[in-house]
């Protein structure tokens, strides 16, 4: 009996706990849209921002957040000042000015700032032919993303058009995400 408890104890803790978003890069989520199209939720961070960690243990950690991106996005994760060479729109980028004896800050690499991207952690969005949607700036709790994820998932971004229909979108929105 004890050992049957234990069991049980141990898948329940396997089956809450191991709950990941599938991270691909981004060279192979390019690649898998033109087999089978889906928007792109890219995850930019560096070593060094506190934030950065914070989101991946609380918020990429959340089950519903988790389930949503896996089952809706090709999940990217990309170190905006890493050495990664991103083959995009016929172009590719890496990161030249990389020191690898810095500590701490290092150059940002050509393709985030070829996304706008200003601050970490920010989330970009991609469509289904891999167009820039927007770079989505800080760190977010499973709740503050879950709006983000279904708008740009449900194309209601597309409807957005000012600070106003943002401002009434966002108070009528009704989130189910919990911590």
């Amino acid at each position: 009996m004890k050992n049957l408890l234990l069991l049980i104890f141990v898948l329940l803790y396997t089956i809450t706990y191991s709950q990941e978003i599938k991270w691909i890069s981004m060279n192979d989520a390019l690649k898998a849209q033109k087999k089978e199209p889906k928007k792109i939720f890219m995850d930019v961070y560096t070593n060094w921002c506190g934030p950065c960690k914070l989101l991946d243990k609380r918020t990429f950690h959340n089950k519903d957040v988790v389930s949503y991106v896996n089952d809706n996005y090709y999940a990217v994760k990309f170190d905006a000042e890493g050495v990664e060479e991103i083959k995009y729109n016929n172009f590719t980028y890496t990161n030249p000015n990389y020191n690898p004896d810095r500590k701490g800050r290092n150059s940002q690499h050509f393709f985030a700032n070829a996304l706008k991207v200003t601050g970490y952690p920010s989330i970009v969005f991609f469509d289904e032919q891999a167009n820039l949607i927007a770079p989505v700036t800080g760190y977010k709790t499973p709740q503050q993303l879950e709006i983000y994820l279904k708008m740009i998932h449900n194309n209601d971004y597309k409807k957005l058009t000012n600070n106003e229909a943002w401002q009434k979108y966002e108070k009528t929105f009704v989130g189910t995400f919990k911590d």
